[in-house]
């Protein structure tokens, strides 16, 4: 999942042990940006996030505090049947299910749901599905009339998916938002979880109110305790962090989505009130500078080694503060994921070495290299960026920053972050780098002999065997220096006074929306 300060899904560690569930009231979600997106073929959130009381996929997870995380039916009866090593996937809807409006849910619905993700004017939406669905390199979407035969209906309530190759852990890829039913009719998504959009409008709010015909006995992961969900959009994370802080009536019911500012935290660290309500997660998304492989001197793999040396990660870490968990970065799979290996192929100080990097640059013929970093125009990015260029300069590379108008737009530099979308290291590796079917490989990366690599790690029926191969292709692909890993890092945020039951996943960090609750005035008198 790419990661910006406007992303509504958090990474949460530490939660507290859950409370009674207390049904009833408003919930207030503070967010920066200034829309939000329900499309499922667009969306990268993961299955445990906002969107999915909105919308319920073919499976989904069950988080709880303590537990590990594991992949669970939603709209299924299962996660999923395989009777050929896991070529081949079964899965069949529960009876009985209805949309917001009251109409059926069909495994036609899923299975258009799908072929629309492959069209391009649906770019944005996690893509692990495109490259393992037979057929799915050359399918284009359903648009002309042409239909993806690697998934079959044979009736209203049974879905088949063909894969080209074995993939034991499909039941997670089917908890993804590619997999919520849409209508062909209507193509667009209609609410089939506990909430329905009530009112969305740009820059101000979106309100989320029940949805009549979601039938609780169907979906025993949503507790769906609030009656009513406001989003209350183009909040700044300073803005978010004085009304948390503050705790004053309606924001007692909140909870933020941005990162706290450095000085919050260290006030709330002062406090074990406020402190009582801070959110916080273990460093494993991986922050760093993408580099456009395709483009200019940075095609050549020589000059993006230089560029590992050239970076000063110091004033990045310390930019953090001592109250947010974060760790230098150097490897592309995060602190806690199953297989992962830490190595170093680089500078083995986080100041770098700006003398190998001017020599690697001087044998490529690039010793006077000019670059654009682009950056996400928000105040955290920016100075990310302006940190990133004067160490930089270190080494003779003169950098002009450039704030993203367009996420689409070409770039040379551009700082990025990355958070794994499942438990499978292979969640860190392929939206990233693989040429086949992502919208997340921004560097232009390409390696046949990668991809099939890939392959064979999403092949291997042995999760042990699987994960050192994943570890082996973090190794391969950084000897090709697409990117810098800069730092792994953590979220922090917080919530108010009358908000619990925030629970959260294990490794990789998600805030859980679909178990929270409010408790009421009259309850808290009584705590």
């Amino acid at each position: 999942m790419r990661l910006a300060i406007t992303i509504l899904l958090l990474a949460v560690f530490g939660a507290a042990a859950p409370a009674e569930a207390s049904t009833g009231g408003t919930l207030r979600i503070l967010s920066a940006a200034d829309d939000v997106d329900f499309d499922p073929a667009r969306s990268s959130s993961s299955a445990i996030s906002l969107p999915s009381l909105v919308l319920r996929r073919l499976n989904t997870w069950d988080a709880r505090p303590g537990k590990p995380t594991l992949v669970t039916p939603d709209l299924a009866t299962d996660t999923g049947r395989s009777d050929d090593g896991g070529r081949t996937w079964t899965h069949t809807l529960k009876p009985g299910l209805k949309y917001a409006d009251g109409s059926p849910i069909t495994s036609a619905d899923i299975k258009f749901g799908v072929e629309r993700t492959f069209a391009a004017k649906h770019s944005g939406g996690l893509g692990y599905h495109r490259s393992l669905l037979a057929g799915g390199a050359d399918y284009r979407g359903p648009y002309d009339g042409e239909k993806l035969d690697s998934i079959e209906t044979p009736d209203d309530r049974t879905i088949v998916f063909r894969l080209r190759m074995a993939y034991r852990d499909w039941p997670w890829i089917a908890s993804m938002a590619a997999f919520v039913p849409v209508p062909e009719s209507k193509d667009e998504a209609v609410a089939s979880g506990p909430y329905q959009i009530a009112l969305k409008k740009r820059d101000k709010r979106a309100e989320l109110i029940r949805n009549p015909h979601w039938d609780r006995a169907s979906d025993p992961i949503r507790t769906a305790e609030p009656d009513r969900i406001v989003m209350e959009l183009g909040q700044s994370a300073e803005e978010q962090a004085r009304r948390l802080v503050a705790d004053a009536g309606k924001d007692r019911y909140a909870i933020g989505t941005a990162l706290l500012p450095t000085d919050t935290l260290k006030r709330i660290h002062q406090s074990s009130e406020l402190h009582k309500r801070l959110i916080t997660s273990a460093p494993d998304a991986l922050e760093y500078l993408a580099m456009n492989t395709t483009r200019g001197p940075l095609a050549v793999r020589k000059v993006r080694q230089a560029m590992q040396y050239a970076i000063d990660k110091r004033p990045l870490m310390q930019a953090y503060g001592e109250y947010t968990t974060v760790e230098y970065a150097s490897a592309l799979i995060g602190p806690g994921m199953p297989g992962r290996v830490d190595y170093q192929l680089y500078a083995k100080d986080p100041s770098g070495d700006v003398a190998t990097a001017r020599r690697l640059l001087a044998e490529a013929g690039h010793a006077d290299l000019k670059l654009t970093l682009s950056y996400d125009d928000e105040i955290r990015w920016r100075e990310e960026a302006e940190t990133i260029a004067r160490g930089l300069a270190r080494a003779g590379i003169a950098v002009t920053l450039k704030p993203i108008v367009d996420p689409a737009e070409d770039f040379e530099l551009r700082v990025s972050a990355w958070l794994a979308d499942y438990p499978n290291p292979a969640a860190s590796i392929h939206p990233l780098f693989t040429s086949r079917g992502s919208d997340h490989n921004i560097t232009g990366y390409a390696d046949p002999e990668v991809d099939a690599a890939m392959d064979r790690a999403f092949a291997e029926a042995d999760p042990v065997r699987a994960q050192a191969q994943w570890a082996s292709l973090d190794r391969r692909i950084m000897r090709d220096a697409p990117v810098v890993p800069l730092l792994y890092s953590g979220i922090s945020t917080m919530h108010g006074s009358r908000v619990e039951n925030l629970t959260a996943t294990a490794n990789p960090h998600f805030l859980n929306y679909l178990r929270l609750s409010l408790r009421s005035d009259t309850q808290s008198s009584s705590h």
